[in-house]
């Protein structure tokens, strides 16, 4: 037990050091500084730190859980958005820095008006705190529990135990976007990255290595021969992920999430320039295509290991299979990892979210004149209190029938499919205004929870946000028809040439995304 605990003070304060470290020198008085890191951040900066931020425990654990009930067809999730990221980099943030943009709220007032920008400043911040944020929390708590076992530690119920988990993990990632903004995020996220890449290729390659007697590629042929109909990468119709959502809704889901979604591309618009915000989408889209290895190849395994013993309870998995697999000594460092991407979810999304706060309420709505230092100073209040009401929703999230990412995915399409169409046609259709986008907005937020949450609707939820994405273009062309205004004339921003490889990355990306499918089908 000494050596576990060795391991994760160890790893966690070596992080802690060498962020205070690094921006010891920052000003984080202004609200340039603590809010887009005072634009310096680089390509590999900014693809560690989406790439934290992206993958958390509802990923290990959620997404782990899901490939072990529900195969390798899962997969979708995270080889489209190589794509998604490619689509982001060569037609999203030129407009965006172009714009010199802090949130896409301000996106909003420019292409619409300002009540367009306060309604969906107010979505994104419900978004985070009912449903990221507690999610992030719960699925940590079962991660770092599982290792450390403080129920029996301390003589307490696995209840009380979680509930305490959840509290010091929220305490810690609080004190990183509270005291050091975006860029102490930023640089935590990349070491904390390079750990989770190595933590979390470990624990396939050694139940590899042990499951073919010291040959990894022989084991891997022993899990493809146990369960092939696991690997099935296209599956049938009625699967949890049928390939056929490929082709309606995800694919909006993976341009929202990497082109829109504030808690991901404020990176991007804290990039020192935009060169160096393609190069970092671009690396991020890269790594998106080797991220199966560590949250989705797992779970296969751990279905050789454990068969249908935990169907029922799919997100036990992951912990069980490091427990399984990992020697002790390693235990330490590993819980350091997932706390690290833990704290590097949560914290990014309380830092975007008092960013928006800030920005697009406060500022814009409450007081238009204060000062830079009272608005980082509301911004730390507002991830306070963010922080404590995430803490208490996390213990009512407890075990999703469909495993945490499934029920994460379901809840977040209340909010992101209205937000991606009306952003989507102000970047793309000049003839829809003002009053279609708030049309389509309240049309798809009413759409997504009846058809989701109150009819017995029997169509995947990942073709209704097709379905919702294209009805709600329908009423905001019929609307902007109906209630015509002049045109939108796109104000001249700052020009800045762009990266001169992101067409050729842009391309490799999409015939390796294409290959993956060819050679697993």
């Amino acid at each position: 037990m000494l050596a576990t605990y060795i391991g994760f003070f160890g790893f966690t304060l070596f992080v802690i050091l060498y962020t205070a470290y690094r921006l010891r020198k920052d000003n984080f008085k202004s609200a340039k500084g603590y809010f887009l890191a005072g634009k310096s951040l680089t390509g590999p900066i900014i693809a560690g730190s989406m790439i934290l931020t992206n993958i958390s425990t509802e990923h290990l654990i959620g997404m782990n859980g899901s490939s072990y009930k529900n195969g390798i067809i899962v997969i979708a999730w995270e080889v489209t958005s190589a794509i998604a990221l490619v689509i982001a980099a060569i037609f999203f943030i030129p407009k965006f820095i172009k714009m010199g943009l802090a949130t896409i709220p301000q996106f909003l007032e420019e292409r619409y008006d300002g009540l367009t920008r306060s309604i969906v400043a107010f979505l994104l911040m419900l978004s985070f705190v009912i449903t990221l944020l507690p999610i992030v929390l719960y699925s940590g708590a079962i991660n770092i529990e599982s290792v450390f076992d403080f129920s029996t530690m301390f003589g307490i119920g696995k209840e009380r135990a979680m509930l305490f988990t959840v509290f010091v993990i929220g305490l810690i990632g609080s004190m990183y976007a509270i005291f050091g903004g975006l860029k102490a995020v930023a640089y935590s996220d990349s070491l904390n990255g390079i750990g989770l890449l190595l933590g979390g290729l470990l624990i396939p390659a050694i139940a590899l290595y042990q499951i073919g007697d010291g040959n990894i590629l022989s084991g891997l042929g022993t899990v493809y021969d146990f369960a092939p109909d696991k690997f099935d990468i296209v599956g049938s119709e009625d699967s949890v992920m049928p390939f056929s959502v490929l082709f309606t809704g995800l694919m909006i889901n993976q341009l929202y999430f990497w082109g829109m979604n504030q808690a991901i591309i404020q990176r991007a618009f804290g990039a020192k320039n935009l060169v160096e915000a393609q190069k970092g989408l671009i690396y991020t889209g890269i790594l998106k295509l080797f991220v199966p290895l560590i949250i989705v190849l797992p779970g296969l395994i751990a279905y050789y290991y454990f068969q249908d013993q935990y169907i029922d309870t799919p997100d036990l998995i992951y912990p069980l299979l490091v427990k399984k697999v990992l020697p002790t000594y390693l235990f330490g460092f590993f819980a350091a990892v997932v706390l690290g991407a833990v704290l590097s979810t949560f914290n990014s999304v309380l830092n975007s979210a008092s960013t928006i706060f800030c920005y697009d309420i406060y500022k814009k709505l409450i007081n238009k004149e204060v000062s830079d230092a009272r608005l980082v100073h509301y911004g730390k209040i507002t991830s306070v209190i963010l922080a404590v009401l995430a803490i208490g929703i996390a213990p009512l999230v407890a075990y999703a029938p469909d495993g945490l990412y499934f029920l994460l995915q379901e809840l977040n399409g209340i909010f992101f499919i209205p937000i991606s169409s009306v952003i989507i046609a102000g970047i793309f259709f000049k003839n829809i205004n003002k009053t279609g986008a708030k049309a389509g907005l309240f049309f798809g937020f009413a759409f997504y929870i009846l058809t989701t949450f109150i009819l017995d609707v029997d169509i995947h939820f990942v073709h209704l946000w097709g379905i919702e994405f294209v009805l709600n273009f329908i009423i905001m062309f019929l609307v902007s028809q109906m209630y015509p205004e002049a045109a939108y004339v796109e104000t001249k921003g700052r020009e800045e040439k762009p990266w001169r490889f992101v067409n050729a990355f842009g391309i490799a990306l999409t015939v390796a995304t294409i290959l993956i499918y060819v050679l697993l089908a």
